[in-house]
């Protein structure tokens, strides 16, 4: 069950012990397509009422399987102020080619025509393989409010043709895949959204201040020791459930076990992992 309380502990960890004023709700880390209607409302709220005046944006995931819901999370989150919202393609009947899916997110972000609104680009868990690139093509005509990408994929040949039409800058391309994110960054990413920023936010926040500089020797050695925790733990077996335990055991605050399908991370694993994260030597002495 959700666990409304700890999110205000949640808020203050981020901002005070991570430097992380952005937050993503109801996305995949938080398991958003598993909670019903009513939770993703609760917990949008819960988000919006204690981010307040602590967090810069609050964007909200308003994706689900079928539009009526996607309609009804976009005017809640409206309601509410959020900065934002997102939407994940549909995965279970998908669309096929751009006009389809340009045409579902059209009519989600029609009823939220004041916020700012982002396509959730994830194809190795929706199956929707149409390129961003392809998708951007004269979609603020169709969308007024389309604001960018949270990219989720390893294709940085898409990321790289998007930037490259992006000439203005009037859209935004928030990278998704944390072990690439400096690949990203190097290709014109201008922002991140990803799980290991809730424990991993303030060795990544100083990487994006090494790549700004520029100081691409002390970014790369951020991303490397990024990578070679994922490394590790990826073969472990990684998902939603072990992320969890890594922020519980990194933060102290409980983030409790994953719904069904998922199962909890083993106690083996949480071990293993901890003493992984523990062992690594970041470039700032910590």
């Amino acid at each position: 069950k959700i666990n409304l309380p700890v999110i205000r502990q949640y808020v203050d960890y981020l901002v005070n012990e991570q430097n992380v004023k952005n937050i993503f709700v109801n996305g995949t880390t938080g398991e958003g397509l598993s909670l019903s209607i009513q939770e993703r409302k609760q917990l949008a709220e819960e988000w919006m009422c204690q981010g307040k005046d602590k967090l810069d944006h609050v964007i909200i995931h308003v994706g689900a399987l079928n539009l009526p819901e996607c309609q009804e999370l976009a005017r809640h989150a409206a309601a509410i102020g959020a900065d934002g919202i997102a939407v994940i393609a549909p995965f279970f009947f998908k669309p096929t080619n751009k006009d389809e899916l340009v045409a579902f997110l059209q009519k989600v972000a029609s009823e939220a025509p004041e916020v700012p609104f982002y396509y959730y680009h994830i194809p190795p868990l929706t199956g929707v393989k149409v390129r961003v690139e392809e998708l951007l093509d004269g979609i603020k005509a169709q969308i007024p409010t389309f604001q960018g990408v949270k990219f989720s994929d390893t294709d940085l040949l898409d990321l790289a043709q998007c930037i490259h039409k992006n000439e203005t800058g009037e859209f935004e391309f928030l990278y998704g895949v944390d072990e690439q994110l400096l690949s990203a960054l190097a290709v014109g990413a201008n922002g991140a959204v990803g799980s290991t920023y809730n424990y991993l936010g303030r060795q990544t926040n100083l990487m994006l201040q090494a790549f700004a500089k520029p100081d691409f020797a002390l970014a790369q050695q951020y991303q490397f020791l990024t990578g070679e925790f994922l490394n590790f733990v990826i073969k472990l077996g990684f998902g939603v459930a072990q992320t969890k335990a890594v922020m519980t055991s990194v933060s102290g605050i409980p983030m409790g076990p994953p719904r069904l399908p998922l199962v909890a991370a083993s106690s083996e694993f949480i071990i293993k992992a901890k003493a992984k994260l523990d062992s690594i030597v970041w470039p700032n002495g910590d």
